[in-house]
């Protein structure tokens, strides 16, 4: 790809503009630039008359426009008419001409699309790729299609760059390159309709010399640049002739080029955009034989005064290389848009493409022109007639500029329409107005126009005086008078993809659901109620619905009653579906696959190969696939990935993740199948052995933390026994164990938790250590993070909650406040971020240690600090009387064999008298003891 081009002068192009139809605006401009004495006033005045003098010159007409502007628009359905081209050179990505086919079935505004997500050739990280052509009724380029789609013999080419060229030239080093996210748009929902796509306009004309665009605004007494477009010149053009509108916003054009400040990068890439739409239309022009002359070049007015060394036929050519695209996979399709998407996403003022809509209305009203627009498949196509023969070139400019603007006066009955309007709209929002107000708008309105110097309130000046006179402290709901304006003067119209212009997976969506009986093309929510046990055809509604929810974002379909987990299936069903205002999002799934499983598999499989994937991310996507697709196979090939991510993991980061999924989907496979799956088995025993290697470095690291040290141990002792049953060894997390020496008191606990759940510390021994720590002065700050060690040995070791809360009982009598009260509020955060877990096995057991009652806790002693039990009989004694005693001293030789292999000495004591109260009972209910003895004697 070549640079910039040098500049283009007259002299070298054989421009003799001094002799030309625009001399004497030539020489009337130079000389006030002489006057003001300014140098480089002189070349940008002279300029600006070459440029328009180039451009009329072309064999090829250049048509200038500006995006969304109804003068734009009511000039090229004259000029569509009156010249009849066969050939129309578009400013649109090239590669988006099969989408222009399918408008017919569209109501606009939509927005052509193309999106690539398996991106080659461009940085990782600016994938998803998206740009957006959005098209409105009221614009220039709309006419142009409209014109060639349903007109016989008249061809439609695009020009521009492909939109993989838009991403070719973009700055690698700008790190929101490819994105083009507008973070001040609107946040309302209509204007998020083109997400973070790049946004391609035809006819970006706007000042990108701020200094100029500020001297503009403040002199024209508005306040923003839409408002000062549409005074300035859309007014005045609206109804202009032919040649002034070229003339005019060629000028245009060609000031806000020359005003921009050297070396932009945005003006490298202008030039490079100029110099491939001519090299494409030369090599069109040089394959299909057509005539310049019935060919007509639509593109903004911006690259209309272009200065290239290209421009035109006669330009140099063969010094462009359009460079190959590269190996990224683009998908292109329509999705709904928005006049608050437009400005949202080309930083329009608010309600500036609705008042352009009505002013372009209007326009078409008053002078009675016939738009060009397309009908349905069946429309019939107007025949082509002769092109008439160009007319000369005169100057038009000068008039224009000289003149002053034609008388126009108050149109009466339209401003009164508005007043009338807004008071009803405004009761309708709970707005206390009243005819008052109407009198007061309409007054306020023309008072404003005068002050700003105009002959007739524009729909700005209507804006500001409703906003003047109605508007509250507070807005009593959930619009505001500037909103309610927005819609009386035309509304954010929202476009909308018919069903055949949809891609499959969409239509397949739609047909699938088809059984609900709704209308999802509707942009209203709607709610599905679902019985899936009175109707099981229902039940597919539900697989999709519970599969779009896991793909588009959660406002598309949204369950209200009913849930979707491992081991649970719902019986009825609720949810609320906004389809039709979110298409987009269903459209973009159609660029991935033909189906949504097939997306879904797609996004899952991909997920797990990721550079970064995890195990427990692997683990996510086999419950995903579980819960929505069902397919043993694929199922089995994510565990199998996940084996090999656990086995690849340095950090036990994620193993509190891990556990948990694992857990669930193991409790899953033991109720519903009859054997574990072998990725399963295999998942057990390679994170046994896995977590037994990490563990002594885990627990000595700083950067592992008690919650994941605890999950580790939580995944060996929760595992070992199927672990042990799959061939792991025991004597491995011994070792591990004892290997362990950690020095943080939360990693301590956790140590002493694992060695009493492994035998190998007694659980007297590990209360007396805690006794030890609560009785040293020099411990007792840092004793918190013991209880948080002991507190995270809930995972696993939760036969230890009873020593958990007899510890965190003494802790709490205790510790002193100073110690006490800063560790509370992470106490307090632990128990919330694992309630699940902990939560409920502290409760049971503080349950039952406590005593239920009130009454019960006054006389309550803690079973900790109870005396000891007195010491039981001496050994070799025999209990005192009773059956039992009588019968081992008449049979002493059993006891006496026994304490010779425990190496006691045979000794006996005689058995005392039984108890009184014993022996009376027995004397007085002797039957039980006679059935007794019968059974031993038979």
């Amino acid at each position: 790809m070549t640079g910039p081009a040098t500049e283009v002068t007259p002299q070298a192009t054989g421009l003799d503009v001094g002799a030309g139809p625009f001399g004497g605006l030539r020489e009337q401009l130079l000389g006030a630039a002489e006057r003001f004495g300014s140098g480089p006033l002189t070349d940008i005045l002279g300029g600006l008359v070459e440029d328009v003098d180039r451009a009329l010159r072309e064999p090829l007409e250049i048509f200038p426009v500006c995006h969304h502007s109804p003068s734009s628009a009511t000039a090229m359905a004259r000029r569509l008419r009156d010249k009849r081209p066969k050939v129309v050179y578009l400013e649109l990505c090239e590669d988006m001409r099969p989408l222009l086919d399918e408008l017919h079935n569209c109501t606009l505004p939509v927005a052509l699309q193309s999106f690539a997500t398996d991106i080659d050739g461009f940085p990782a990280d600016w994938a998803p790729l998206s740009v957006v052509a959005p098209i409105t009724e009221a614009s220039a380029e709309y006419q142009a299609i409209s014109y060639a789609l349903t007109t016989p013999g008249v061809e439609l080419v695009l020009v521009d760059r492909s939109t993989d060229h838009v991403f070719q030239w973009e700055p690698r080093d700008d790190d929101t390159a490819g994105k083009a996210e507008d973070e001040t748009a609107a946040e309302d929902e209509e204007s998020a309709l083109h997400g973070g796509a790049v946004g391609v306009e035809i006819g970006d004309l706007r000042p990108r010399f701020a200094e100029l665009e500020e001297h503009l605004l403040h002199h024209g007494k508005v306040r923003h640049w839409s408002e000062w477009w549409d005074q300035y010149v859309e007014q005045p053009l609206v109804d202009a002739d032919h040649d002034t509108y070229r003339q005019v916003l060629v000028l245009i054009g060609s000031l806000f080029r020359r005003l921009r400040p050297d070396g932009s990068a945005r003006t490298a890439v202008d030039e490079n955009r100029e110099r491939y739409m001519w090299t494409r239309m030369r090599e069109h022009l040089l394959s299909s034989g057509a005539d310049p002359a019935d060919c007509l070049y639509v593109c903004g007015a911006f690259h209309a005064a272009s200065r290239v060394e290209e421009f035109g036929l006669h330009g140099t050519a063969g010094s462009f290389e359009i460079t190959p695209r590269s190996a990224t996979s683009w998908q292109y399709g329509l999705i709904p848009s928005s006049h608050s998407a437009i400005e949202a996403q080309f930083g329009l003022a608010p309600g500036s493409v609705s008042i352009a809509a009505a002013t372009y209305s209007k326009a078409l009203r008053r002078t009675g022109l016939k738009p060009f627009r397309l009908g349905g498949k069946a429309a019939a196509k107007a025949p082509a007639k002769a092109a008439k023969p160009p007319a000369p070139v005169t100057d038009r400019l000068s008039g224009f500029l000289t003149a002053a603007p034609a008388p126009d006066g108050l149109d009466d009955q339209e401003l009164l329409g508005w007043c009338v309007d807004i008071v009803r709209l405004a009761r309708k929002n709970g707005y206390a107005s009243s005819t008052a107000d109407a009198i007061a708008v309409y007054e306020t309105s023309i008072l404003l126009a005068g002050i700003r110097g105009r002959k007739r309130p524009t729909p700005y000046d209507f804006q500001d005086a409703a906003v003047t006179c109605i508007e509250k402290d507070a807005v009593p709901g959930r619009r505001d008078v500037a909103r309610l304006c927005e819609i009386l003067l035309g509304g954010d119209r929202v476009g909308e993809v018919g069903y055949d212009a949809l891609p499959p997976l969409a239509r397949n969506v739609l047909d699938r659901l088809a059984p609900l009986g709704l209308d999802l093309e509707k942009r209203a929510v709607q709610r599905a109620l679902l019985d899936l046990d009175a109707d099981p055809r229902l039940r597919p509604c539900s697989d999709l619905l519970w599969i779009l929810r896991r793909l588009v974002p959660h406002d598309v379909v949204q369950p209200i009653m009913g849930s979707r987990r491992l081991g649970e299936r719902s019986i009825q069903e609720s949810w609320d579906l906004a389809i039709g205002r979110n298409m987009r999002s269903i459209v973009e799934l159609g660029y991935e696959g033909v189906t949504i499983e097939q997306v879904l598999e797609q996004r899952l499989r991909k997920a797990v190969h990721a550079p970064r994937a995890t195990a427990a991310d692997a683990l996510a996507a086999v419950e995903d696939s579980i819960l929505y697709l069902g397919g043993r196979r694929f199922t089995d090939e994510l565990g199998a990935r996940a084996v090999e991510l656990l086995a690849a993991e340095r950090t036990v980061d994620g193993a509190p993740e891990v556990l948990r999924r694992v857990r669930r989907l193991l409790t899953h496979y033991q109720a519903t199948q009859p054997e574990l799956p072998e990725w399963c088995q295999a998942f057990v025993t390679a994170g046994y052995a896995h977590y037994c290697t990490l563990l002594p470095t885990a627990f000595t690291d700083d950067d592992t933390g008690v919650r994941q040290v605890a999950a580790m141990l939580g995944f060996l002792f929760g595992m070992e026994s199927l672990a042990l049953s799959l061939g792991c060894d025991h004597t491995q997390l011994e070792l591990a164990v004892q290997q362990s020496h950690p020095e943080s008191p939360a990693k301590v606990a956790l140590l002493w938790a694992a060695q009493t759940q492994l035998g190998l510390l007694p659980l007297e021994e590990l209360r007396r250590r805690c006794d030890e720590l609560l009785d040293n002065p020099l411990v007792v700050p840092s004793f918190p993070l013991y209880l948080s060690g002991f507190v995270q040995a809930l995972e696993p070791a939760p036969a230890l909650a009873s020593l958990v809360v007899e510890i965190l009982s003494k802790a709490f009598a205790r510790l002193p406040d100073t110690v006490l009260l800063p560790w509370l509020p992470k106490l307090i955060t632990t128990l919330k971020d694992h309630a699940e877990e902990m939560v409920p096995v502290l409760i049971r057991e503080a349950g039952r240690t406590f005593p239920a009652t009130l009454v019960g806790l006054d006389s309550w002693t803690p079973p900790w600090s109870a005396q000891a039990a007195p010491a039981g009989p001496p050994s070799g004694s025999v209990p005192d009387g009773g059956p039992a005693a009588e019968l081992l001293a008449a049979h002493p030789a059993a006891c006496d064999a026994l304490a010779g292999l425990l190496g006691l000495p045979p000794g006996w004591t005689a058995t005392s008298a039984p108890a009184p109260m014993s022996t009376a009972l027995l004397t007085e209910h002797p039957t039980t003891a006679h059935a007794v003895s019968g059974l031993l004697l038979n």
